[in-house]
């Protein structure tokens, strides 16, 4: 589904620094006793790669939802540039471009043309324009062929320059890269960070999580409707202290030894990748090289301990795999 609303004859305000584009007070869904969203407070600032995580039937489709105004919320609201969706949507709206779900596609009409239909029922967009969001989603060249050719990740393409033809200040977009094969993936990234520096702003509901640490800028993690955690991508990875050092495979166990025995690398281990990690002498990585140096094991490389994102999402929602909501 994308939106489609007809846009207001209207200017749109010059940015200020740190705006917040998005904010949820309080949202909250009930469908009888389940409740789908608890009271979610979040903050999506200007410029912002925002990725909303969570494990399926966390409530991230049902916030999206609520978010562009397509079900009404129990309690709470949702402010979308600087003002309430409920009472300004016919304003709003059509500064916000949204995918959500696949993309309801002509699949026996061009891609061109696809963009010509959604285009009409927003009250005509100039063939310029529809040059400029080919251009952009790199479909141009296979403009004119029918949609029934494009491969998965065209289809999710032309889904988003749909989203992108009266050139929105905001992009939601739910599992954009759901389904997509490796190079559908790349091309997706490709696009959202062309966007991005384009100034545009983009909430991305996603499960790819290798993704989100490619190209978000903060996330928030949802579990059984409530926020569980926002913070940026570099928060949300950081090690506790420890770092990962890269020495010669001979010399990996000898190095382990030496460094089990001294009060601060009790815990040091060796990882699936034959890594050495360890905490280092009052916490400081050129103070472990030193040590290392000096005992005859000199890194090829080393540096701070990065959290695995996967390892992260499992601990902070205890989730198991099923469709996302």
């Amino acid at each position: 589904m994308v939106n489609t609303m007809s846009a207001p004859d209207t200017q749109r305000p010059a940015a200020g620094p740190g705006e917040v584009v998005i904010r949820t007070r309080g949202l909250t869904k009930q469908y009888g006793e389940r409740l789908a969203v608890n009271n979610l407070n979040l903050e999506v600032y200007r410029g912002d790669i925002f990725g909303f995580l969570g494990p399926n039937g966390a409530g991230k489709t049902t916030t999206i939802r609520m978010m562009l105004h397509l079900i009404t919320p129990t309690n709470g609201s949702v402010e979308v540039l600087g003002h309430d969706i409920a009472s300004s949507s016919a304003e709003i709206l059509p500064r916000v471009g949204a995918l959500v779900e696949t993309p309801a596609l002509y699949l026996y009409m061009s891609g061109r043309d696809n963009l010509r239909a959604v285009g009409s029922v927003l009250g005509g967009v100039p063939e310029s324009r529809l040059d400029d969001v080919l251009e952009l989603v790199r479909l141009k060249g296979r403009d004119k062929d029918r949609v029934k050719t494009y491969s998965l990740g065209m289809k999710q393409r032309l889904g988003v320059a749909m989203a992108l033809l009266q050139d929105p200040d905001v992009l939601v977009l739910d599992e954009p890269a759901n389904g997509l094969d490796p190079a559908g993936i790349v091309e997706m990234r490709d696009l959202l960070r062309t966007l991005a520096a384009a100034g545009k702003t983009i909430f991305i509901s996603s499960h790819v999580l290798t993704e989100v640490r490619q190209i978000c800028t903060r996330v928030a993690i949802l579990d059984q409707g409530k926020l569980v955690t926002e913070t940026t991508i570099d928060e949300l990875i950081k090690g506790h202290g420890e770092f990962t050092v890269q020495l010669e495979p001979a010399h990996a166990r000898d190095a382990l030894t030496l460094v089990r025995a001294q009060p601060w690398g009790r815990d040091a281990r060796i990882d699936e990748h034959g890594t050495l990690v360890t905490a280092a002498p009052a916490g400081h990585g050129r103070d472990l090289n030193l040590f290392l140096v000096q005992a005859g094991f000199a890194p090829e490389t080393l540096a701070p301990q990065a959290q695995d994102l996967e390892q992260i999402f499992l601990r902070l929602t205890n989730s198991n795999s099923g469709d996302a909501q």
